[in-house]
Formats: C-alpha cells, structure tokens, sequence
C-alpha cells in the first residue's frame, strides 16, 4: 500500500519527509505548512518518511494491499 496516512494533527511542516522520498511521493501544501501525498501509486515502502520523521507523523504500510470488497457489499451485488 505504501503510506497508509499522514497524521494532520502531528505533522509540524518540517519538510524532512518531503526531502528524503526519492520517488517524489510527497509534497508539502500549498501554504507549506503539512506534508501530504501526491503521487501514492509511486511509493516504494523504503520507510525513510516514517523512520525520519521528528513526530512520528507517517505510517506507512509493509505490503501493498489488494482490497476485498466487504460480505455486504457483494450480498448487495448479487440481489441486482
């Protein structure tokens, strides 16, 4: 999955995460003030933002994910 979020809350806007993703994922906002995800599907899981981060702000998940619809929502499909 790669990133799995930012936390708004902690994150100072320190741009160290930004700085050290090689792949370009992250951005900082347009005020400068939160780093955010730009480019997801880019993420590479090398866990550099969520080592390197001075409030421990990114959590990034270890396998990419392969969603599975939930009991209800496939009930639903095969009533149509």
């Amino acid at each position: 999955m790669g990133i799995r979020k930012i936390d708004y809350e902690l994150c100072n806007g320190c741009g160290i995460c930004v700085e050290d993703c090689s792949m370009d994922v992250l951005r900082m906002n347009q005020e400068g003030s939160k780093a955010l995800i730009k480019y997801l599907r880019d993420c590479q899981n090398c866990f550099l933002c969520e080592r390197n981060c001075p409030v421990e702000a990114i959590y990034v998940g270890a396998f990419r994910e392969r969603r599975i619809p939930s009991p209800t929502w496939l009930t639903m499909v095969r009533r149509k």
